[in-house]
């Protein structure tokens, strides 16, 4: 198979032929029809990510296709079906995973991070019976793609772990993947989005997806005291959806009293530990919560919203390519960023 792939943390990346995957037993191979170019997977090139330990390394986490092979012992699953799965691969037998807690689950695998991902036209899905989630038909697998990591983690960020109701401030902090998904969930909600960036074009998608007040962060000289002021107290929840010291100490700081923070965005490298205002904890009472991913089970209402067009993905989808652009697309977007969502279709 044609794959992405990497020697080494920050080396070279490469798109070349490979080994084709074999089904493990309980899971499946995926013949991959798109995947997302994430935050994450550039964190995983830079080294900010333990779990990579081998080379040659394939990235990709967010993806759907169709099953090529099933492995043994897999029920109910059958070549040519339609699925995608959680980044946050579950074995649905630990104690996390009893208690429906998949996305933490104790010995869960992550393609793209424990094993070679989905920049490749096959991938491998451990525990297909906790995992693979049935697509419609009506969904295109670009729309899909996203299901998997940035749609699904931002949808449980703010309805689950922020516990957004109608008519509360949101305020959004990284207008990435999961932070215009977010701005795009918490409207659906009947909440009232506040999206903060530094960059034009992600700001001009976050008013398209329904962000009430958008803010660049370059040009104001502290962001929470400006969207404290314009909500008469503060956000009721706030999330950092990028993850850097800066976003973290400006969504808590955003809140009113007895507030949410939930932490989705990857504090990694030099930020791994960063120096947040608890005082603030105590003051306000104010609550900070993480949020990683969503387990299958929990789909049904995501994709429920979809069907009946409250969320709409394929919003966020701006640019297309091919395996062969996708070396230069993941190792420069930092440097070179792309305003919304990038699909890399095999």
């Amino acid at each position: 198979m044609h794959a992405v792939l990497y020697d080494r943390f920050r080396g070279p990346v490469r798109c070349e032929v490979v080994r084709d995957p074999s089904p493990p037993p309980l899971g499946v191979v995926v013949q991959v029809r798109a995947t997302g170019l994430c935050r994450s997977d550039w964190h995983g090139w830079q080294g900010h990510d333990a779990d990579i330990r081998d080379f040659p390394h394939v990235p990709g986490h967010e993806l759907a296709g169709t099953i090529a092979a099933v492995g043994e012992g897999v029920t109910g699953w059958r070549d040519g079906d339609r699925v995608t799965a959680p980044f946050v691969c579950a074995c649905g037998t630990c104690v996390s995973c009893t208690r429906g807690d998949g996305q933490v689950c104790d010995q869960q695998t992550q393609p793209g991070f424990t094993h070679w991902g989905s920049y490749a036209e096959y991938v491998v899905l451990h525990h297909a019976a906790v995992n693979l989630v049935r697509l419609p038909e009506q969904m295109s697998f670009e729309t899909a793609a996203g299901l998997g990591c940035r749609f699904a983690t931002a949808f449980r960020a703010v309805a689950e772990q922020g516990q957004v109701q109608r008519g509360q401030w949101v305020a959004i902090f990284g207008c990435g993947g999961v932070g215009l998904a977010a701005v795009m969930i918490a409207r659906a909600l009947g909440a009232r989005p506040v999206a903060v960036d530094i960059a034009p074009g992600a700001l001009d998608l976050a008013r398209e997806v329904g962000a009430e007040l958008t803010l660049d962060s370059r040009h104001c000289d502290n962001v929470a005291e400006v969207i404290r002021k314009h909500t008469q107290g503060g956000a009721d929840v706030s999330l950092d959806a990028l993850g850097s010291v800066e976003t973290a100490i400006g969504a808590l700081s955003s809140l009113r009293k007895n507030g949410r923070m939930v932490q989705v965005g990857l504090l990694a490298g030099g930020d791994s530990a960063p120096r947040l205002p608890l005082h603030l904890l105590i003051a306000r009472e104010l609550q900070i919560v993480g949020s990683h991913g969503m387990a299958a089970h929990a789909y049904p209402r995501m994709l429920a919203m979809i069907a009946a067009g409250a969320l709409d993905p394929a919003r966020l989808i701006t640019r297309r390519i091919g395996l062969p652009e996708a070396p230069q697309a993941l190792s420069t977007m930092i440097s070179h960023p792309h305003a919304g969502v990038t699909v890399i279709t095999p």
